[in-house]
C-alpha cells in the first residue's frame, strides 16, 4: 500500500536524516535572555543571502509578513497590495486584526501590479484619507501559480513608492524558487525593497521557520512586534539548524521540483477533461483547470483522494499541484493514472 502522493503544498516535506542530525546536535541557548548562537548564525547568513543589514528568525511566513507590517505602519494606516496576495488572502485578516490597517488592493489573478494603477491608488496627503504606509509585492506569486513576476514590473512599482518615500516589503516566502527559475540572485530582487521575508519550510525543506530582513532600525522595531505576537522562542537553535541546512543545501535542488511540475502539467494536459499549460509553469506550482461538464475542482480533488492523490482546489474549477522534495516521477505517474480513472479515460 503506497503512502498518498501529496501535491497539496511544499510545506508537507519531511526533514532528511542530515537535517534531523543537525537539529539534534545544534548548539543552543536561550534566545530571549542571552541569545541562541545557532539562531544568530542563521540570521546573519540569511541577511547576507538576501542582501540586507539584519534578519530576524520567526516561526512562520505569516508572522514574518506581519512583523514587517507592524514595524512599518501605525494603526489607521493603509497598505497597498496585489489583490490576491498572501498578505490579504491567506493570513486571516491579520493586517486589520493585529495592526489596525486597511488594505488597498490592485491587479488581477495573474499577480501583476501595474505601476500606473499603483500610483493612482496611493492616498493623497489629506486629513480625510488614511496614509499609504507600505507597498507590498510577492515573489513568487502563490495565487498566480508560482509565477515569477518580471524584474521590470518590480522595479516600476517600487519606483513609484520611492517617489512618495513609501517603504516597500517583499513577501519572498518562495523567493528561492524565483532565484533558481530566473538565474537572478536574491540580492538583485531584494535590492528594490526595504524589507523582505523568506520561508525555510516550503521548498527548501525545513520543518519550521522564516526570516524577515531589512535595515537595523526596522529589525529593532520588528523585534518588538515579534514579542507582542508571541514569536520570540527559547532554544530555537534546534529549529534554526534545520533552516540553516535548508538555506545552505536546498536552493539549487529546487530546479528538480520545477522540472517535475512542468512535466506534470504537460502530462495532465493530455487527460480529457483537464486543461494545463506547461509553458505557464515557472516554478514548482502547476495550475490545472477542470473542463469536464458537470465536474468542479472540489469534486475532482475528492475523487483523486480516493486513489491516493492529495491536492487542493484553488477556485471553482482550478486545482493547484505543488511539487517538492517528497515527490518524484513515480508520483506523477500515479497522478496521471488516477486522473485518467477519475475522468473516465
Amino acid at each position: 500500500m503506497h503512502a498518498p502522493s501529496d501535491f497539496r503544498s511544499d510545506t508537507v516535506t519531511q526533514p532528511s536524516p542530515a537535517m534531523r542530525e543537525a537539529m539534534a546536535t545544534a548548539l543552543v541557548g536561550d534566545d530571549v535572555l542571552d541569545g541562541d548562537p545557532t539562531v544568530r548564525r542563521l540570521e546573519e547568513s540569511a541577511a547576507a543571502w538576501l542582501g540586507k543589514e539584519r534578519a530576524l528568525y520567526v516561526p512562520s511566513g505569516t508572522m514574518a509578513n506581519q512583523v514587517a507590517l507592524g514595524a512599518w505602519t501605525r494603526a489607521g494606516d493603509e497598505i497597498l497590495v496585489q489583490r490576491f496576495s498572501h498578505v490579504t488572502t491567506f493570513e486571516a485578516g491579520a493586517p486589520g486584526y493585529l495592526h489596525g490597517l486597511q488594505s488597498m488592493t490592485v491587479g488581477g489573478v495573474e499577480g501583476d501590479m501595474d505601476a500606473d494603477e499603483v500610483r493612482a491608488s496611493l492616498r493623497p496627503d489629506f486629513i480625510h484619507c488614511p496614509k499609504t504606509a507600505l507597498v507590498c509585492m510577492e515573489q513568487t506569486h502563490n495565487y498566480a501559480g508560482g509565477r515569477v513576476l518580471p524584474m521590470e514590473q518590480i522595479a516600476a512599482v517600487t519606483g513609484v513608492a520611492r517617489e512618495r518615500d513609501i517603504p516597500t516589503h517583499l513577501d519572498g516566502a518562495r523567493l528561492a524558487n524565483a532565484v533558481v527559475a530566473s538565474g537572478t540572485p536574491a540580492t538583485a530582487w531584494t535590492a528594490h525593497f526595504d524589507s523582505v521575508s523568506l520561508c525555510f519550510s516550503k521548498g527548501l525543506g525545513a520543518p519550521v521557520g522564516s526570516v524577515v530582513a531589512g535595515p537595523a532600525d526596522f529589525i529593532e522595531r520588528g523585534m518588538l512586534v515579534r514579542k507582542r505576537l508571541g514569536g520570540w522562542m527559547r532554544q530555537a537553535g534546534h529549529l534554526a539548524a534545520a533552516a540553516q541546512l535548508a538555506l545552505d543545501t536546498g536552493v539549487e535542488r529546487l530546479g528538480q521540483d520545477h522540472a517535475l511540475a512542468k512535466d506534470l502539467a504537460a502530462r495532465l494536459a493530455a487527460v480529457d477533461g483537464l486543461q494545463a499549460d506547461p509553458d505557464t509553469v515557472d516554478t514548482n506550482i502547476a495550475m490545472v483547470h477542470v473542463t469536464r461538464a458537470g465536474l468542479d475542482a472540489a469534486t475532482v480533488a475528492t475523487a483523486l483522494g480516493e486513489h491516493g492523490i492529495q491536492v487542493f482546489p484553488m477556485g471553482e474549477f482550478r486545482l493547484r499541484f505543488v511539487t517538492h522534495l517528497g515527490l518524484g516521477p513515480a508520483d506523477v505517474d500515479r497522478l496521471v493514472a488516477a486522473a485518467n480513472l477519475v475522468l473516465g479515460a
